[in-house]
C-alpha cells in the first residue's frame, strides 16, 4: 500500500514549494482512500545541498539510485547561463534516458489570462528529451576544438562556417523521434483524444526536424495502420486520431487564435521548451504547470518553473506546479481520486482569489498569500472537495 517515492528538494525556492506541497499530496491520498496506502518519500542528493555535502552537484549515488526507481520527484534546479556546470536536469535526462517530457497544459476557472479564451486550451505536450541541441554537443568560440571542427567543415565539407563561431550539433534519430511520437500517439488513444500534431521547423532544418517529421508518419504507417489516419484522408470513425504536422512558428500562431484544434502535441527538443512554456503563460503561467520526464522504466514529475532565485526565502514561490505534478503522478499510480481531490482544491483555492503573487498580480480582485499560506489553504479545501 506504500509506494515508495525519491525526491529531490531542488535549488532556490525548492525548498519551500515541497514544505508547502508535500503535506497536500499526502492528506489527498489519506482523505480520498483511507486504506492505509500513501508515499514513502526518500531524499536524494543533487544541485547545491548535494555539492555542500558530498563536494559534487550531482552525486554518482544518486544517479545509481534512481536507474533502479520507478516514481521520482524533483524541485528546480539551478543552470548558470553562460558559464559554469552544464544543466543538472539535462544531464539527468541523458543519464536516465528520459526521453519524453509530458507536459498537460489546461485552464483553472478564476484565473484571468492575457488570452480571451484560455478555457479552449486543452492540450498536452510531448518533448522529445535527449536529442536536438540540448544534447549539449558545442564548443565556444576560438576554442581548439571549435576551430577543429569549423576547419573540418570549411575545408572537408565546404561549408560557410566564420571561424570566429561558436558551434554545436544537433543530432536527432529516428530511434529518439518514433519512440517519442509512438508514446504521443498511443496517450491519444488511451485517452480519446482527436489529434496528435507534429510541430516542427522542417522547412529549414530538412534532415533533422524535416526528419522527425517524416519518421512520425513512417510510425503511424508501420505501427498504427487503421487506428491513425493522416490529416486529409477520411476521417475519422470513433477510436481513432488523426496524425498531422505544423510549421514551428506557425504552431505558435494557431495555438493562440485556434487552440481548440488541437490535443496532443510531439515536437523535437527545443521547440517543446518554447511552446509548452508559452502555452502555460496562456493559462496563468508555469506557476500551475506540472511536468513528468519519462523513460520506459522511471517517471520523475518535476515542476516546470526554475528556482527563482529573486524570491528565494521570501514566502512568495507558488508550489502550484510542485503540487500538480504531485497530482499527474497519482494519475500514473492508478490514485485517481485523489488526484481530482488535488485540483479541485486548487480551483477552489482560485475561485475564492486566495493565490500566490504571481496569480494575484493577474486576478482583479484577488487577497495575496505567501507560499506557505497558500499550501494550508489547499490542504484546507481537501476537506471539502
Amino acid at each position: 500500500m506504500k509506494r515508495r517515492v525519491y525526491f529531490i528538494e531542488g535549488d532556490g525556492i525548492g525548498r519551500e514549494v515541497w514544505a508547502a506541497g508535500r503535506p497536500v499530496l499526502d492528506r489527498a491520498v489519506e482523505l480520498a482512500f483511507g486504506d492505509g496506502r500513501g508515499f514513502e518519500w526518500v531524499e536524494l542528493l543533487a544541485g547545491k545541498k548535494a555539492f555542500e555535502a558530498t563536494g559534487s552537484y550531482l552525486p554518482q549515488e544518486t544517479l545509481d539510485t534512481l536507474k533502479t526507481a520507478d516514481l521520482a520527484m524533483k524541485g528546480p534546479l539551478e543552470t548558470p547561463v553562460g558559464k559554469g556546470f552544464r544543466s543538472l536536469n539535462v544531464t539527468m535526462r541523458q543519464t536516465l534516458d528520459l526521453f519524453a517530457c509530458i507536459r498537460p497544459i489546461q485552464y483553472f476557472k478564476g484565473i484571468e489570462s492575457p488570452v480571451k479564451h484560455p478555457e479552449r486550451v486543452n492540450m498536452v505536450i510531448f518533448r522529445e528529451n535527449t536529442e536536438d541541441v540540448y544534447a549539449g554537443i558545442e564548443w565556444q568560440a576560438g576554442s581548439p576544438e571549435a576551430r577543429k571542427l569549423i576547419s573540418f567543415l570549411r575545408d572537408e565539407m565546404g561549408a560557410n562556417v566564420d571561424e570566429q563561431s561558436g558551434i554545436g550539433i544537433k543530432p536527432m534519430t529516428a530511434k529518439g523521434s518514433k519512440r517519442l511520437i509512438r508514446k504521443a500517439i498511443q496517450f491519444a488513444l488511451d485517452q480519446r483524444r482527436e489529434s496528435v500534431t507534429m510541430a516542427h521547423k522542417g522547412n529549414i532544418m530538412k534532415f533533422t526536424e524535416g526528419a522527425f517529421r517524416n519518421w512520425g508518419y513512417e510510425l503511424a504507417a508501420e505501427e498504427f495502420s487503421g487506428v491513425v489516419v493522416r490529416e486529409g484522408e477520411e476521417c475519422c470513425p470513433p477510436g481513432r486520431v488523426v496524425l498531422q504536422d505544423r510549421i514551428a512558428d506557425a504552431m505558435f500562431q494557431e495555438v493562440l487564435i485556434r487552440p481548440e484544434k488541437y490535443d496532443v502535441i510531439a515536437t523535437p527538443n527545443l521547440n517543446g521548451d518554447y511552446l509548452s512554456d508559452a502555452l502555460a503563460a496562456q493559462v496563468g503561467g508555469l506557476g500551475l504547470a506540472p511536468g513528468v520526464n519519462m523513460s520506459s522504466d522511471l517517471a520523475f514529475f518535476e515542476p516546470t518553473h526554475g528556482t527563482a532565485p529573486t524570491i528565494e526565502g521570501k514566502d512568495l514561490a507558488n508550489p502550484g506546479s510542485l503540487i500538480l505534478s504531485g497530482a499527474l503522478m497519482l494519475e500514473h499510480v492508478g490514485w485517481n481520486e485523489a488526484a481530482r481531490k488535488i485540483r479541485s482544491a486548487v480551483e477552489l483555492a482560485i475561485s475564492e482569489g486566495r493565490v500566490t503573487v504571481d496569480l494575484a498580480g493577474q486576478m482583479a480582485k484577488a487577497k495575496q498569500v505567501g507560499c506557505a499560506e497558500f499550501g494550508q489553504i489547499l490542504l484546507a479545501n481537501l476537506e471539502k472537495v
